[in-house]
């Protein structure tokens, strides 16, 4: 068994993978200049030209959109849309347990 990473021949990119691709693709073709909310929540530094990065590239170039992310120790942005940003240093679960705290 190996993690879904990229880092050798064994990163899955199968039918649904692809699929998955494609309609992100499309999604990002719609909604470029629209309202746009990109969480993140728990990408770390491995890959972070799969999410990260592309997530923070989408703000950047909409004014429209927002990045927020909730990671614990790794809650960050680029100065270039930190006003645009909620930034949200804490594990998940920890996290959503207080926001649905009564």
């Amino acid at each position: 068994m190996a993690m879904n990473l990229r880092s050798d021949d064994t990163f899955v990119e199968d039918e649904g993978w692809h699929a998955a691709a494609a309609r992100y693709q499309d999604f990002r073709r719609r909604h470029d200049r629209g309202r746009v909310l990109y969480l993140e929540l728990g990408v770390g530094w491995n890959t972070p030209v799969i999410v990260k990065f592309p997530f923070w590239q989408a703000v950047e170039g909409n004014p429209r959109a927002t990045y927020a992310c909730v990671n614990l120790g790794e809650a960050v942005a680029p100065a270039t849309i930190e006003r645009r940003s909620v930034l949200v240093d804490a594990d998940i679960a920890s996290a959503l347990r207080a926001l649905l705290a009564p």
